[in-house]
């Protein structure tokens, strides 16, 4: 009796929940920003600016990437490049270190304000370039609260079966927790480019062959350079365990492969550290701490470095306010974990959790190492145990960055590939978006025996470049791939191009740009490749981006 009469309410109750349960899951926006990273963020504010609905869909819980954790000393090169939300950004950073309550641990008059080649608080266009990790993040909060932007945080794109296709768009994305996120345009603004892979965009990783794009500087970098700086400059190191007998092994993270011929492409890419922001004063520090699996035994390299005379650890050392440093890899044996990376850019979550755990162990160890083991020359051992890690930083995550500094992932293979060729003015950008102007920085990516039987690293390129303009072309997958994506982070661009252009001030640049086609489109009803550029463009300079600097 009970189930012939209740039955059918009970199983449409049934059905109704599991429909509301399932909507629940469901997030509806009109662009879906895929990461946490500052050009997500940008993306996102000039969404909203536009009056278009967007949500953020972040692995991180910590927003902002390097530029909140720990790359506090911009890279910036001409800084009359930098408009926009990006500039906002440092005019942000500006403003709350005009603040008295900001300065706890020095006051404003005693910073020394040095920057990359100009002054850290530039007074009369109000910004500042240099800057505390937990400062950069809360700037990154105030834009979400301003703009009211949804952000779901600890979410992981499915990326094996996450991606919903049909008829050359996305339809949707899902993450591992089952959530589903559906919009009109996506932008991936992860440093990995996970979501342009899952979407089955093209892509590159690793270094292309100079003849590839008739370029100089890019491929394998053996033999004698003109432009060195984190290589051994001289110093014949011997890379075996008895110095001079190969029978006696090789020493930890050295390569006993063939670097390949100069200027052949490969799969290595540039090496990975952590921007570590650390203090002296005493207060706030947090001393060196014995790694989990410690072995002094890989730092031995660095023994032979300083017995051969080497002296500068502590050149990278770059002043922040309240007396800390933003520290960052230098010289040839030092925080980049040089040819540990290679399987990151496609590796499993998991397994990039191993490779980030791996750095820290090894970026720690090596802290520890220098500040305690007595091989090291006393003058610097001493020094470094007057440093630690700043107890204000990062205070959930043990004084550690929550960022590993991903120099180079995936790149996009896109409408158009920029490579030395625009970066150095020989080839002319036809749809600009954006602009920068620092070197061509590519750490190196391997370490390796010479034929004289000497250790050297290979990869470390700086070359000057003028400012230059960055293409439409590089932020659209091609028409066949994908035609509701942008991807202004891991864009299209050859390995030494990007070399320059993944700097944080063009990140954000380029995300606020891509938010801006993406909302264009919207409002005009088209797909981003049949968007006028000339709509694009009144747009962005109406909103302070440069996208050209007449010379005088």
């Amino acid at each position: 009796m009970f189930k012939k009469k209740y039955g059918p309410i009970i199983l449409i109750a049934t059905v109704l929940f599991l429909l509301s349960w399932q909507s629940k899951g469901e997030k509806r926006a009109d662009v879906i920003v895929y990461g946490g990273t500052s050009a997500a963020i940008t993306a996102a504010v000039q969404v909203a600016k536009m009056g278009k609905s967007v949500l953020v869909v972040s692995p991180d819980k910590h927003l902002g990437g390097l530029s909140s954790s720990g790359l506090g000393f911009t890279d910036t090169g001409n800084k009359g490049v930098i408009g926009g939300l990006s500039r906002e950004f440092y005019h942000r950073i500006y403003n709350y270190y005009q603040k008295p309550e900001t300065w706890q641990w020095q006051t404003k008059d005693t910073y020394g304000g040095v920057g990359q080649g100009s002054p850290a608080i530039d007074g009369e266009n109000r910004t500042m370039w240099i800057f505390e990790p937990h400062i950069a993040e809360q700037v990154f909060e105030d834009f979400v609260r301003e703009y009211k932007i949804r952000i779901f945080r600890g979410e992981y794109l499915d990326r094996a079966h996450g991606v919903s296709l049909k008829n050359g768009k996305i339809q949707s994305i899902k993450t591992l927790s089952g959530n589903i996120y559906i919009g009109k345009i996506y932008i991936d603004a992860t440093y990995e480019g996970d979501l342009m892979a899952a979407a089955g965009v093209s892509y590159h990783v690793g270094r292309e062959s100079n003849n590839v794009f008739g370029e100089s500087w890019n491929g394998v970098q053996t033999g004698d350079l003109p432009v060195k700086h984190h290589d051994f400059q001289g110093l014949k190191i011997s890379p075996y365990k008895i110095p001079g007998d190969p029978k006696s092994g090789i020493l930890p993270l050295i390569s006993t492969k063939d670097p390949g011929i100069r200027g052949s492409g490969d799969q290595k890419i540039q090496s990975y550290c952590f921007r570590t922001c650390l203090t002296k004063v005493e207060t706030n520090r947090v001393p060196f701490a014995r790694p989990e699996g410690y072995d002094s035994t890989k730092y031995e390299l660095m023994i032979r470095i300083f017995n051969a005379g080497w002296r500068k650890t502590f050149q990278k050392f770059d002043p922040v306010p309240n007396l800390k440093t933003d520290v960052n890899n230098h010289g040839p044996f030092s925080f980049d974990y040089i040819g540990m990376n290679y399987d990151y850019p496609e590796a499993c979550y998991e397994r990039r959790k191993e490779i980030v755990t791996e750095h820290e162990n090894y970026q720690k160890g090596l802290l520890y190492f220098i500040a305690n083991d007595m091989r090291v020359p006393a003058e610097i051992r001493n020094q470094m145990q007057q440093w630690g890690l700043s107890k204000d930083e990062f205070k959930d995550n043990g004084n550690w960055p929550y960022q590993i500094y991903v120099r180079e992932a995936r790149r996009m293979i896109g409408q158009s590939v920029l490579t030395e060729n625009e970066i150095t003015g020989k080839q002319k950008v036809i749809h600009p978006i954006g602009m920068g102007s620092y070197n061509m920085d590519s750490h190196n990516a391997q370490r390796y025996i010479k034929p004289d039987g000497f250790v050297e690293n290979e990869g470390d390129i700086e070359v000057q470049v003028p400012m230059y303009q960055i293409d439409l072309g590089s932020i659209i997958p091609k028409k066949e791939d994908c035609g509701n994506l942008l991807v202004p982070v891991a864009l299209s661009s050859s390995h030494i191009a990007y070399g320059s252009i993944r700097m944080e001030p063009v990140f954000m640049i380029l995300g606020q740009s891509a938010g801006t086609v993406a909302s264009l489109a919207i409002e005009n009803n088209k797909d981003i490749i049949d968007l006028e550029y000339d709509k694009i463009r009144l747009k962005l300079i109406a909103d302070g981006q440069v996208l050209e600097i007449k010379k005088k």
